[in-house]
């Protein structure tokens, strides 16, 4: 009985096999066959991740639109948070010359407090925004040139602080030393975690031209950050070599010694002193620590020292040719590869660091040597000193003029006071920043 009853069985199996095993995979063949172009997420993850042959996205610059407040929060309200993961950027560690690393530092943190405010959360994000954008082929090479790219333009700029009148304003020393702080960590390796690779933010009470077009991933605070879509804004575009060279920056130098070597440099060639760069630096160096500020030194007053002990503020006495004052550098900078020396004549004198516009205005001499780059310069004030060869002479600082209102940055954040705008917790500021 078995055996004859064994075909029918085994037949019988053959038939459930293929209803319940081969049915399916029939289905599913033809289903991917007719839907080819939905084909799922890992078909899209792996176009996603294929490199375009087209060149990267333009970079827009900063527009919005003029939109109501209320408005612009109910828009920005409406676009939906992407739902593709969001992973951290790689740590950015510098590699640069001490020197670059001071100019790269001072960016960063200007870049921060102006954007931010004296708010650490805010500032952190704001740093990774601007290495983010460092590491994408679509930007600058160095972090000064991702910074202030644009600057030249009233409606060209990246940041809108250099652009819109904002750098008028002269941080505290407390909030740039903050921002100093953030910026040196996040060059060292520290990541901002959850804007990702953001390379866009905006306030919530703006609405930017490009912000349609891009992934909008996170909110901190009332700050919106985005990224570009499709492979651009993934994690092997960011893979761009940066440039070695930071450069210098004169808007900032007033607070930031590392670029104070742009602010009195003239249109001609170097002025040498008796004592080459090298030479001097070749000397024994003298101790000049805190100890010493608020007494004479060399003949001079001196008034502080640059972080680092590479710049020297003094005040000169009321009595003392001119000719003299390169002397000076025997006794500050011998010893020092890099040197600055600002002076001031009696009673104009600043009390310290930062310096604003007038205080710049109002220096009388300095000194510079560089050993690596070979520069050497004495400059005099010819306002207050006059000199027969003009290259001798301080260039004239022109102050800082804030752009009328009508400059295509309607929206546009201003911020009054460093130690009270906020990025976090959320608020309501009546004005907006966006990069």
């Amino acid at each position: 009985m078995a055996s004859r009853t064994a075909p029918w069985q085994f037949l019988s199996y053959v038939i459930w096999a293929l209803l319940f095993i081969g049915l399916p995979f029939g289905v599913a063949g033809w289903e991917s066959r007719h839907r080819s172009v939905d084909a799922g997420p890992a078909m899209h993850a792996a176009a996603h991740n294929r490199r375009p042959a087209t060149p990267p996205p333009p970079v827009e610059p900063v527009q919005v639109y003029a939109l109501e407040r209320d408005q612009a929060l109910a828009l920005n309200a409406t676009i939906p948070f992407s739902r593709d993961p969001n992973p951290a950027a790689r740590p950015f560690l510098f590699s640069g010359t001490e020197t670059d690393l001071a100019r790269a530092t001072d960016c960063l943190a200007a870049a921060e407090l102006y954007e931010a405010g004296d708010d650490a959360v805010g500032e952190a994000a704001v740093a990774q925004v601007v290495l983010n954008r460092v590491r994408h082929p679509a930007f600058p090479k160095s972090v000064c040139g991702v910074v202030f790219q644009g600057q030249e333009r009233t409606t060209g700029c990246q940041f809108t602080f250099t652009c819109d009148g904002a750098m008028a304003r002269t941080p505290g020393q407390a909030a740039w030393e903050r921002a100093r702080e953030i910026a040196r960590g996040a060059l060292a390796g520290k990541v901002y975690k959850p804007v990702g690779h953001a390379t866009h933010y905006h306030t919530d009470w703006v609405v930017p031209y490009w912000s349609d077009s891009l992934d909008k991933i996170t909110a901190v605070g009332t700050h919106l950050f985005f990224r570009w879509r499709g492979w651009w804004g993934t994690p092997p575009a960011f893979r761009k070599s940066v440039d070695p060279g930071e450069p210098l920056i004169a808007r900032i130098a007033r607070f930031s010694t590392a670029h104070q070597d742009a602010a009195p440099t003239p249109a001609t060639p170097p002025v040498m002193v008796a004592e080459a760069a090298a030479a001097l630096a070749a000397r024994p160096q003298q101790a000049i620590g805190a100890e010493a500020l608020g007494k004479t030194v060399a003949g001079v007053r001196l008034i502080a020292i640059a972080p680092g002990a590479k710049s020297f503020l003094v005040e000169l006495p009321r009595s003392g040719a001119p000719d003299s004052w390169p002397a000076l550098a025997q006794t500050f900078c011998a010893g020092r590869p890099e040197c600055r020396i600002m002076a001031w004549k009696a009673g104009s004198a600043p009390p310290g660091l930062p310096l604003d516009d007038g205080q710049m205005a109002a220096m009388s001499f300095a000194y510079i040597h560089n050993v690596g780059s070979g520069l050497q310069r004495a400059l005099w004030n010819c306002g207050q000193t006059p000199r027969a060869a003009k290259a001798e002479c301080m260039r004239q600082r022109v102050p800082t003029v804030t752009p009328s209102a009508d400059t295509g940055l309607a929206g546009v954040r201003r911020k009054e006071r460093f130690e009270t705008v906020k990025i976090v917790p959320p608020g309501a500021p009546s004005q907006a920043g966006t990069p």
